[in-house]
């Protein structure tokens, strides 16, 4: 997207990408931008469209409905394609994470998860934590009958402690790993952080402004000697939005005293410069 620097997601209905985060459309390219080659080009990708279509292939017979943001758009959407798999009506529901907690269907006895290890790759403390509560809930979707049913989870890292974990039902020993590692690198509940981030037009303005606060807070850290930390700055792994660039530093700190007292001391830096907005997020659930 050259508003936002992501990948566009394309739809085979309009024949058209879309981005997700700005609205921004474009019609795929019929030759390499880059070298010319008018011949060879595919469209890739993992999407739900893409994963409907190879399962239709592979089970001709049965019907189908999909459940993501393409798709649910209308009124009512969510409750008539809900409606329609309860009926019998189509056979398989293909979705998004929406799909994956809060339905209740008896005669479901199969449930699919296709790259499992997605949100593991995310620069996130949580990221196991969500892709393990990600996996229970899926895994809960299925065998709620008396025909039973199972789960196949396909990933790349299927090693992983959260994976293992889920795969085998075991809540113990998934939160007895997870809460040793944050308590060795003291993240939460282990101590308490604030994510802020600032957000403008001009790169060199947001990143020379973002500098000169990570630079006081860690003179205040320095002072207080509680242990308390800056990471960053550093740009956001979204790092373009609407044209807008982001860059974005971590607070960790040992309690909400400490993180409110380091705010409270480069209050006035908080306002941002001129043409730039800056937020603050205490114990922020998204770092993206």
């Amino acid at each position: 997207c050259p508003r936002c620097d992501l990948a566009l997601s394309y739809h085979r209905k309009i024949n058209a990408a879309t981005c997700h985060y700005c609205g921004f459309q474009r019609r795929p390219p019929e030759s390499c931008e880059e070298c010319g080659l008018e011949e060879g080009l595919r469209l890739g990708g993992t999407g739900t469209e893409r994963i409907e279509e190879a399962v239709q292939r592979r089970f001709p017979d049965y019907s189908f409905v999909r459940m993501d943001s393409d798709t649910m758009k209308t009124r009512n959407a969510h409750e008539k394609a809900l409606e329609k798999f309860r009926r019998g009506s189509a056979a398989v529901l293909v979705g998004t994470q929406m799909i994956a907690k809060g339905l209740d269907f008896p005669n479901v006895t199969t449930v699919g998860v296709v790259n499992a290890d997605v949100s593991l790759h995310l620069p996130d403390f949580r990221s196991r934590e969500r892709t393990f509560q990600l996996l229970a809930q899926v895994a809960g979707r299925t065998g709620r009958g008396p025909a039973g049913g199972r789960v196949i989870i396909q990933t790349f890292m299927p090693d992983d402690p959260s994976i293992e974990a889920a795969a085998g039902h075991n809540y113990e020993r998934f939160a007895e790993e997870e809460l040793a590692h944050r308590r060795r690198l003291h993240y939460p509940p282990f101590g308490r952080m604030a994510r802020i981030i600032c957000r403008g037009r001009k790169l060199d303005v947001v990143e020379r402004y973002m500098t000169e606060l990570t630079g006081e807070l860690r003179r205040l850290c320095e002072e207080a000697d509680d242990g308390s930390a800056v990471l960053g700055p550093a740009l956001a792994p979204i790092s373009k939005i609407r044209r807008r660039h982001r860059v974005h530093a971590l607070l960790k700190c040992p309690d909400s005293a400490a993180v409110h007292r380091l705010l409270a001391g480069v209050d006035a830096l908080l306002k941002g410069p001129s043409g730039a907005k800056v937020l603050v997020d205490v114990d922020p659930i998204s770092m993206l």
